[in-house]
């Protein structure tokens, strides 16, 4: 049962101490980059986070221990997996990261169909675990849904966002390589990593067996050579630890924690308040405008209203339709901005469930140093600008090889001295592929808020309704297939596919619920990620997206933040909000 609110005292300290020019609900990947922008522009903005303050490099507790450091090594106790069966299927969570994810029975939710939803609550939320894959989408991907008849028509095109990806990759530093790929654009780009031996390998045998197929480095958010921007920020070089998810004391990978938010500070117009559990955005029925947000604080339950010309919603894409649900008034009784019923509809995710691995002869004179925190990649080669297999979408391939530790055969009946001398050796290289396949949008996979259940602050749970379909289905056949001829040819043995079947979630890609679109009547963002029907609130996190294409978004999610916030200054400027 929840507990009681504290204290009903909504306006504590009054309106005028409680104003700014701007509220930005959320401190994660997208929310670092409104404050930033906000903030350098000159607004007094206040950013809402429901979870513990982090700051950079003081709260890394585990970042420079040893693996003998640990009690359990590295490892997550029996006790902590039964207690917690669903944050414990998180990749990446262990002993070493537990402190940047929730624990389960203190944030409930419905599961109406099977949904991981996996979440880390402090400022930075999931920039500080996430996978830093910042590929750009093609301009395909904008134009895929409308074209083939699986979703409406995104108002924007690639050209629209190209100069804000650009803007967004020289700030926060991506390694990779100009390749010239029609499915994967260029970008501004640091040197990659090198690839393995075997790596270059693939690489080579793939492109002698296929014209269409590219393995290449893909684009990640680590400083292999920072540039100056980068050193401003307080950032270094990535050590290649491949420690990333401790949270990185080199400043390496781009985090909100390390980068925007520190800059945005540095303006003295960003106010942090963390804690704030955020029950709902305010309404003024008269001004036809949003004036503020009410927040719960999570440790004391009492009740304080924020109050702001603009406001933007970043509080990670299901998290913001939750809070968009909860925000009823006279005049949107479903829903925030919800006049066409839409909100919370059209959820999709990214589709990962499948895995092939395989042998790789031939190189065992041959070894690599460091911890690569990077991995190649296979553009899509599938749909891509024409209707071509029996299913919609993409998928973007990741790939890599690696070396065994120890020789597996000796290790297996060694013991003692013998066991030791055999782990010491290098095993044989193993190479793998795993998707990340693009999902269609359909509106009965949504979200919506329990009638009878509510979280420990009294807020209803939200109830999860997503679940694939045969083109996922199909998809996932499919990739399958091809990666496995792909190691075939390139000359692999014991290749093994394999289906998960996990459900959605795990990819942490969660995506839609209030989406971009030219007609107020089949979306609720316009071109510009404002609410159709109130135009002085934006959402620009993963709740925003149309469809979800095929590559990784967040670098998306920071471009479309970014272009918003000019957007809504100039707005400002011009009086129109």
């Amino acid at each position: 049962m929840e507990k009681e609110i504290a204290s009903v005292n909504v306006n504590a300290g009054g309106v005028q101490k409680n104003m700014y020019d701007a509220i930005v609900i959320g401190s994660g990947i997208s929310g670092g980059w409104a404050a930033k922008e906000l903030c350098e522009k000159g607004l007094k903005t206040l950013v809402l986070e429901r979870g513990r303050n982090v700051v950079h490099n003081k709260d890394y507790p585990t970042a420079t221990k040893n693996p003998w450091d640990f009690t359990y090594r590295g490892r997550l106790t029996r006790e902590f997996r039964e207690e917690n069966p669903l944050i414990t299927k998180a990749a990446g969570l262990g002993e070493d990261t537990a402190h940047f994810f929730i624990k389960d029975k203190d944030h409930p939710y419905v599961q109406e169909k099977p949904f991981d939803w996996i979440r880390g609550y402090q400022v930075g939320g999931k920039s500080l675990t996430w996978g830093r894959a910042t590929q750009r989408w093609s301009p395909y991907e904008f134009i895929a849904p409308a074209r083939f008849g699986y979703g409406i028509d995104w108002p924007i095109r690639y050209s629209d966002i190209a100069p804000w990806y650009s803007y967004v990759e020289e700030f926060i530093g991506v390694c990779g390589s100009r390749d010239g790929i029609e499915a994967m654009p260029d970008g501004e780009f640091l040197p990659p990593f090198e690839f393995n031996c075997v790596e270059s390998a693939m690489q080579q045998r793939i492109r002698k067996n296929y014209k269409d197929r590219h393995l290449v480095h893909a684009r990640w958010a680590h400083l292999t050579q920072p540039k100056d921007i980068h050193l401003q920020q307080g950032r270094g070089k990535c050590q290649a630890r491949n420690l990333c998810m401790r949270g990185c004391p080199f400043g390496g990978y781009f985090s909100s924690v390390s980068s925007t938010l520190p800059w945005a500070d540095r303006t003295g117009n960003l106010t942090i308040r963390p804690h704030a559990v955020v029950h709902s955005i305010l309404y003024d029925e008269k001004k036809g405008k949003a004036t503020g947000v009410r927040i719960i604080d999570a440790n004391s339950h009492e009740v304080t209203e924020y109050f702001a010309r603009i406001i933007f919603v970043n509080a990670s894409a299901l998290n913001s339709n939750l809070i968009l649900l909860n925000s009823t008034s006279q005049r949107f009784p479903a829903g925030f901005g919800n006049d066409n019923g839409l909100l919370g509809k059209y959820i999709a995710f990214h589709n990962y469930r499948a895995y092939v691995g395989a042998a790789m002869d031939g190189f065992e004179d041959r070894y690599y140093s460091g911890r690569n925190p990077t991995e190649p990649i296979i553009a899509n080669y599938r749909n891509l600008g024409r209707q071509e297999m029996d299913y919609l979408g993409g998928f973007t391939t990741f790939t890599g090889a690696y070396r065994l530790r120890g020789d597996q055969k000796a290790v297996e009946n060694a013991c003692g001295a013998e066991l030791k001398s055999a782990m010491a050796k290098p095993g044989e290289w193993r190479t793998y592929m795993y998707m990340q396949g693009e999902t269609i949008p359909k509106e009965k996979n949504h979200v919506r808020l329990s009638e009878d259940k509510k979280d420990p602050w009294g807020i209803p749970q939200l109830v999860m309704s997503v679940e694939y379909d045969d083109n996922d289905d199909k998809m996932t056949r499919d990739f399958m297939e091809q990666s496995a001829e792909m190691f075939e040819k390139a000359g692999c043995s014991n290749i093994e596919s394999f289906d998960s079947k996990q459900p959605p979630g795990l990819d942490i890609h969660e995506m839609g619920g209030c989406r971009m679109g030219r007609d107020p009547k089949t979306s609720l963002l316009n071109e510009w990620n404002q609410l159709h029907a109130c135009k002085n609130v934006f959402v620009t996190d993963g709740a925003c997206m149309t469809s979800t294409g095929n590559q990784s978004p967040s670098i998306l999610y920071m471009a479309l933040t970014a272009r918003a916030a000019n957007h809504a200054v100039e707005e400002l400027k011009r009086q129109n909000l």
